[in-house]
């Protein structure tokens, strides 16, 4: 949790001095949605079935600071962090309904149907920002020169989860309902916790713009979020299946409007 605070703290006084940045420079504002694949301890990992099946949907709002020009349309100082960063602050939002798949799941015993009969959801907010860098010149991207601007991005993130979790059984937590693997043998620490909570992502992105007229762009984007929970679905279990924390996989789409 305390690290949490601290991400918290980053990100507020990122935020504060924030405006006082964009106001130097011109500004840039995109809208995104796409599908989201949300890897978690529901069903089998590198299963096909769960790789499908547990497929979700997000939509962002972003902001970017363009460093190559000014608010009144001039050019920057010609360095080459100007003409080859943006920064970018966002806003997101994605649901993923979970269930569990696979050839555990598909059995013919009371197991399997435990494990048909959980259903869950991982619900997320994240706030934060990332450093894009694009491969070739923004200047020449944005005089039209070039139609295509590829780029790569990492950030941080502030992250807001609210999962859930139910059976068709019955209520979780319980031995005729709920799979052994997700029975914690300490009643304080359970496998299973639906509260809310927060947490940071690591986001890297990779991506292009196409240059659709003077005020706008389209984007096509993937990006890869890990989490420094593994609660973000409701789920940890001490087991040799847990390897790693939840993480998400999105592929999205998307408009940037030129401010100035």
């Amino acid at each position: 949790m305390r690290t949490n605070h601290l991400i918290t703290v980053f990100l507020a006084t990122f935020l504060i001095g924030f405006n006082s940045l964009a106001q130097n420079f011109s500004s840039e504002l995109g809208v995104t949605l796409g599908p989201v694949a949300f890897k978690s301890d529901y069903g089998l990992e590198n299963n096909s079935k769960t790789n499908f099946g547990n497929i979700g949907f997000g939509i962002g709002l972003m902001y970017f600071i363009n460093f190559s020009y000014s608010p009144n349309g001039g050019y920057t100082k010609d360095t080459y962090f100007n003409d080859h960063f943006k920064l970018r602050n966002e806003l997101l939002y994605h649901k993923t309904e979970l269930n569990h798949y696979g050839k555990y799941a598909e059995k013919n015993n009371l197991r399997g149907l435990q494990l048909r009969s959980m259903h869950g959801a991982a619900n997320v907010v994240e706030l934060g920002s990332l450093l894009e860098w694009h491969i070739f010149s923004i200047r020449d991207f944005d005089s039209a020169s070039l139609n295509f601007s590829p780029y790569v991005s990492l950030g941080i993130h502030y992250v807001y989860f609210s999962p859930e979790a139910s059976s068709d059984l019955g209520p979780l937590g319980e031995v005729a309902t709920t799979y052994p693997k997700f029975l914690s043998p300490d009643p304080s620490n359970p496998y299973i916790n639906t509260d809310d909570g927060s947490t940071y992502s690591i986001a890297f992105s990779a991506g292009s713009r196409y240059r659709l007229n003077d005020v706008g762009d389209l984007f096509v984007e993937a990006r890869w979020h890990y989490y420094g929970s593994d609660f973000v679905d409701g789920l940890d279990h001490d087991n040799p299946e847990n390897k790693s924390n939840d993480w998400m996989f999105w592929l999205n789409v998307g408009y940037i409007f030129y401010l100035n």
